[in-house]
């Protein structure tokens, strides 16, 4: 049971919730802390009349939000926008909004029109399939409120994007769509009982019982044409009213052409009625809509339920580990060492490490693996993920938009938004083929009527309906939505919006060693110490050198036990140079560890002859040297990924040339290469040589791919058309791709290309449809072979087709 709505968002307040804000002299329940905050900023700013205007409104507490621009101005307070507006920069601002009223993508392209040329705004971009937007501008020449005013000046609303309200919107917009067709439908049935036995009398019928039949089924259209065609007509009208021609503009004249023909022939009781084509195309088309938005929600299903992953509560302890006590807390409350406990069956409510217990964790929908992943006292354990067996004690690191799951979303949330060329260039023709589809109307009106004046309605609303560029529209964006999902079930996780298409064209894949087709869990294998050092002393200087590195070396050389840890003396004079290894002063003595030809340098010495022995087998080599002279060489040895091999065949029978480039010696670089069938191996490469490397391909026409994960992979990841970083790997290099890969599993990547390759194909399958579909529908209408009613249903079944063929991508690879 429910205590009852929160006064300021509507939604039931949970029973062990108390939450109270004084709003006007009483005290008013919040369902959450979030709602009580914004409600306490709006009274403490004197802002309360918002909520007297917000009830005065005649729509549900739910439904309100202030529609006047002196309400609006209560989105420019910045307490109010943290949840939903971030910095760019001294005045930029980027805001995450959804968008109510949108039907179609002439919406999207209408509502991005009409913002961008407001003065100060940088950039907008709408997702049809999501109904997101992401709006950037400079507050210091425009305010938030003045965005959301012009939004609301062409008919359209503007929220702050919270998944709880964005399901509620998608529940009433089902509903809604559902109420027109079931009108629609109910109409069309009723209009066909009085057209058929007129078509069937072929004229026998007494004019009276004629006209009665007619004035029947004029009664029973006009709910279908004012209430299930209402937003065809209001769309159309907005559009006019702003100079511009959307897509529900030909359906509105060819439903409100036939519908006027039909009201002044009952009226005249002369000439034809088109009542049974007028109530089927609207049913029709509100069918297809309807089966498409399901499709489209469905599609868009993956991202919402990353949103809900984190749970609402969590059990605090209290004073761990003295007290054990706990307490139930609001998961926004969590800090930075909090400790929690998390029962078996239970969602860990942020990023953490584990204290106490063994259990096993559910990561599926974080990283695509399907098998619970064991966890022990030291681990790392994500926030959204599912606590399996027993129970856990966690001590929390990160919170909020710092978590790994925030971080996911707003990846896709950024690939969401970014249109690709192809989707550009097929939002440019749709909105060029509307406004010449009413010309080639237009002059089919004047033709027909010269030939044979009873048919030139009939055909003239025929043509408007049956070419309406729905499908073309629809044609990228829902196949990429889709795509984009079924990729983030395999724990690729597409965060550029060009990527799904790029990479399905990639023609070189170029791969680095270590942490992508090896496992980076480096082991020191031997350790070979020179001019008198001794062993520990060399590991213990070695591992102060690397105290701060995240490469895998650097691990490596930190996790091998037997070094006393030996940077008390390390300067800030710390040099890391990326691709070749460190230099620091220890002691008042320089020193370096990293390449024997990069400590060499400072060494001023030829690498000692034994060196060979340790590169001869394959291992990685790594130096340590200083002005002084050699210190020590260690070994260290990589595992292959067990899956790497399967990636590397699919993608040489598939035609590509793979590739693996590495800052490794050129033998252990080789090793692998070799045991994985590597078509080109190149070792000893600076990030430098990388980089240029790969230009060199894209100079001689090549598409590359490039898979990589550490700090030094970042300049070839932006350089490579496509890039694809380890979910593990260094967090510049994440933000420099265009996929990253959760899992680290390179099965995933491997079915993540066949899945992208199959997603390029259904766009191209859907675009040819398309422009097949209009081609011949098109001509096929103005020669008069095609009726208002199956105009309907083509341009309805194009859509669909191209909506259902896309979703085949959701099956399994």
């Amino acid at each position: 049971m429910s205590q009852g709505p929160c006064y300021h968002c509507g939604q039931p307040v949970p029973d062990d919730v108390d939450l109270q804000v004084r709003v006007a002299e009483s005290s008013q329940s919040m369902c959450c802390v979030g709602c009580q905050a914004v409600a306490q900023a709006i009274v403490d700013n004197g802002l309360a009349d918002y909520y007297r205007n917000r009830d005065a409104l005649p729509e549900s507490r739910r439904e309100a939000l202030p529609e006047v621009l002196d309400n609006l101005r209560l989105f420019d307070h910045v307490d109010f926008q943290k949840s939903f507006v971030r910095a760019l920069g001294e005045h930029e601002r980027e805001a995450s909004l959804m968008l109510e009223g949108v039907t179609c993508a002439a919406c999207i392209w209408l509502n991005e029109q009409h913002v961008s040329r407001l003065p100060g705004v940088s950039g907008v971009d709408i997702n049809y399939t999501t109904r997101r937007a992401r709006v950037r501008w400079d507050e210091s020449r425009i305010q938030l409120s003045d965005i959301l005013a012009a939004i609301a000046a062409i008919g359209y609303r503007a929220y702050p994007y919270d998944p709880a309200r964005n399901e509620e919107l998608a529940r009433k917009e089902r509903r809604d769509a559902l109420w027109r067709v079931w009108v629609a439908g109910f109409g069309m049935m009723q209009v066909m009982m009085y057209a058929i036995p007129v078509y069937m009398a072929e004229g026998d019928m007494t004019a009276d019982i004629e006209s009665l039949m007619r004035w029947a089924s004029l009664f029973l259209t006009l709910p279908v044409v004012f209430y299930s065609a209402a937003p065809f007509f209001r769309n159309a009208w907005r559009d006019l009213k702003l100079r511009r021609v959307g897509m529900d503009v030909p359906v509105a004249l060819g439903v409100g052409a036939a519908f006027l023909a039909s009201l002044w022939a009952t009226f005249t009781a002369a000439g034809e009625v088109y009542f049974d084509s007028v109530t089927m195309f609207v049913f029709f088309l509100l069918g297809g809509r309807l089966l498409e938005m399901s499709a489209r929600q469905k599609a868009v299903g993956v991202t919402e339920a990353l949103a809900k992953l984190l749970p609402a509560f969590a059990e605090k302890l209290l004073s761990y580990p003295a007290d054990r006590s706990l307490s139930q807390v609001v998961v926004a409350d969590l800090a930075p060492g909090d400790v929690v406990l998390v029962r078996a069956g239970a969602a860990i409510p942020s990023d953490g490490r584990v204290l106490e217990g063994v259990s096993s964790v559910n990561e599926s929908l974080l990283t695509g693996e399907s098998l619970p992943v064991a966890k022990g006292v030291g681990d790392l354990v994500t926030g959204g993920s599912v606590n399996v067996e027993s129970p856990l004690v966690i001590r929390v690191e990160s919170v909020g938009e710092g978590t790994r799951l925030s971080a996911i979303v707003r990846l896709m949330e950024r690939a969401a938004m970014e249109k690709p060329r192809v989707v550009e260039m097929a939002d440019r023709i749709a909105s060029r083929f509307v406004a010449a589809l009413l010309l080639v109307a237009a002059l089919v009106a004047v033709v027909w009527w010269q030939l044979d004046p009873s048919k030139a309605l009939w055909i003239t609303v025929s043509v408007l309906v049956v070419t309406c560029p729905c499908a073309l529209s629809l044609a990228t964006p829902i196949a990429l939505t889709v795509a984009s999902g079924a990729l983030a079930r395999e724990g690729l996780l597409v965060t550029r919006g060009h990527g799904i298409e790029t990479l399905a064209r990639s023609t070189h894949f170029v791969f680095d060693k270590t942490g992508t087709l090896t496992t980076g869990h480096m082991r020191l294998l031997e350790i070979l110490p020179m001019n008198g050092w001794v062993t520990e002393e060399a590991l213990s200087l070695a591992q102060g050198l690397e105290a701060m590195s995240e490469h895998p070396v650097g691990k490596a050389l930190r996790a091998h036990g037997g070094g006393p840890g030996g940077g008390d003396g390390l300067s800030a004079e710390l040099n890391n140079v990326p691709g070749q290894g460190i230099e620091a002063v220890v002691n008042s003595q320089r020193w370096r560890i990293g390449r024997p030809d990069f400590v060499a340098e400072l060494v001023a010495g030829a690498i000692p002859d034994a060196v060979a022995t340790l590169a001869a087998r394959g291992d990685t080599v790594v130096a340590l040297g200083g002005t002084a002279g050699w210190a020590a060489f260690f070994a260290l040895g990589d595992d292959i990924r067990p899956e790497a091999r399967a990636l590397v065949d699919d993608l040489k029978a598939s035609g590509r040339r793979v590739i693996l480039l590495s800052g490794d010696a050129p033998s252990a670089a080789g090793r692998v290469g070799k045991a994985l069938g590597v078509d080109e191996v190149r070792g000893g490469v600076s990030p430098q040589g990388k980089h240029d490397y790969v230009s060199q391909l894209q100079a001689e026409g090549a598409v590359v791919a490039m898979v990589g994960d550490g700090v030094n992979d970042a300049p070839v990841l932006a350089q490579a058309q496509v890039s694809i970083a380890m979910g593990g790997g260094a967090q510049l290099a994440r933000a420099q791709a265009d996929f990253v890969l959760l899992s680290e599993n390179l099965d995933h990547l491997r079915r993540g290309v066949a899945l992208s390759t199959r997603g390029l194909r259904i766009i191209r399958q859907n675009l040819l449809w398309s422009f097949a579909y209009n081609f011949i529908a098109l001509p096929l209408a103005m020669l008069g072979f095609i009726t208002p009613w199956m105009a309907g249903i083509g341009m309805s079944g194009s859509s669909l087709l191209v909506v259902l063929n896309s979703l085949r991508l959701q099956r399994a690879t």
